[in-house]
């Protein structure tokens, strides 16, 4: 991961130097706004002149990185993100306004920003599986899916008006790491993890934050990918407690019954430090002792 993010700092900052305005959403992930480059007066000139750039741009990632990129061309997020999606990998696909609806026809509703495994179900039990069934439901959406209905229904119709979001602050705080052969090995493991809440406490700290949530992530060797987390009232930015934190989720929801290949752990409901120390339930004087959280995990 250290050297993935080594990678994207590099790309994004190539990216920066094209003029355009960016929103990150991953490592190796982001939404551009390319408005700022004047390239045209009329919305679909400006679509088609965007390509230019997009070819410049890819073509300096390939030449300076090394690597390819994947770029989507659209007059919003919905569209741009699955224009990118559609031409993985090493794509470059424009959709204009007037061939939104149509390019998304035939597309899985899982496509839409927003559609998880819980909310396909739903659709699919009620007879919607591609976004042209979504565009043809006569009812109202709400009976489905509640009040997201009428913004499912624009963006079936590729409609989405969400601006560039250009918050900088810190959401969240991780770290994981990846083997280089699949091990349950709790030495192995807690040592993994120790390391992780040393680098985010350490996150923690320059950004004057503490956290109200805390989180494990686990991959095994067919890819499959589990995340847990916890959340309290008293926020924590202490190593000890992250790393206490993190071995009572593995252990709680039994996440290593089989060798892993990724181990991750992190932070969200990040709040500013008060240099209050989080009391455990078991370290309060006004209730009968408990047992600490060991930092073993459960077998």
């Amino acid at each position: 991961m250290d050297r993935y993010r080594e990678e994207s700092q590099a790309i994004f900052a190539l990216v920066a130097a094209s003029g355009v305005e960016i929103e990150q959403v991953s490592v190796d992930e982001a939404y551009l706004d390319a408005s700022a480059l004047r390239l045209a007066t009329d919305p679909e000139e400006a679509l088609v002149a965007t390509v230019g750039w997009a070819r410049a741009l890819k073509a300096r990632i390939r030449a300076e990185r090394r690597l390819t990129a994947s770029l989507g061309i659209a007059s919003n997020k919905l569209m741009a993100k699955v224009a990118s999606d559609w031409g993985k990998p090493d794509g470059l696909i424009l959709i204009p306004d007037r061939d939104r609806a149509a390019f998304l026809r035939p597309l899985p509703a899982r496509t839409l920003h927003g559609v998880g495994r819980v909310t396909e179900e739903v659709l699919s039990k009620a007879g919607i599986r591609t976004v042209g069934d979504l565009q043809d439901h006569p009812g109202d959406l709400r009976a489905l899916v509640g009040s997201w209905g009428p913004v499912l229904r624009s963006f079936a119709m590729g409609i989405d008006d969400r601006p560039l979001s250009r918050d900088d602050s810190v959401k969240s705080i991780g770290s994981e790491s990846t083997f280089s052969a699949d091990t349950a090995d709790r030495p192995t493991l807690r040592a993994v993890l120790r390391e992780q809440a040393a680098e985010v406490a350490a996150k923690l700290q320059r950004h004057g934050l503490a956290a109200q949530t805390v989180q494990v992530k686990v991959r095994y060797g067919d890819f499959s990918t589990l995340t847990r987390q916890c959340s309290f009232d008293e926020p924590v930015s202490e190593a000890r407690d992250l790393y206490r934190l993190a071995c009572w989720l593995l252990a709680r929801h039994r996440l290593v019954d089989r060798p892993l290949r990724l181990l991750g752990s992190g932070v969200s409901g990040l709040v500013e430090r008060r240099g209050r120390q989080l009391v455990f339930e078991w370290q309060r004087e006004d209730r009968a002792p408990r047992k600490p959280l060991a930092p073993e995990m459960a077998p």
